[in-house]
């Protein structure tokens, strides 16, 4: 996987949460960090969708879960799943203390009923 083009493992991740969704006041259920710029956006079951908005925007190809205790990559260009794949510059998931669905604060009781199938 290492050789897999899209992965800068040496990319530090831009944020503790997902940019996009903390910009317009949002909130989000999982994480994905972009491994070429470390650009951290919301999974495709958050209601901002913006790991995958990145990618179209970007063509970066490849995120990894920034969930604790999840390793595992996925490219969107090949539409596969890596169990593992390189280290990434830390931290490597969202800060322990950091609720998922989060941020703390942010998230609709009725969170479970916003999510994407």
């Amino acid at each position: 996987m290492s050789d897999i083009e899209g992965i800068d493992p040496g990319v530090p991740p831009t944020s503790a949460g997902c940019v996009d969704c903390d910009a317009a006041g949002g909130w989000w259920f999982h994480l994905r960090r972009c491994a070429q710029c470390g650009h951290i956006g919301c999974c495709d079951s958050s209601p901002g969708r913006h790991a995958t908005a990145h990618w179209k925007a970007t063509g970066h190809p490849v995120v990894q879960s920034y969930e604790p205790g999840e390793e595992w990559f996925w490219s969107y260009a090949a539409e596969a799943l890596y169990e593992a794949g390189p280290e990434l510059a830390p931290p490597g998931a969202r800060p322990a203390d950091q609720p998922a669905p989060g941020p703390a604060g942010r998230v609709p009781p009725d969170w479970m009923s916003r999510l994407h199938g």
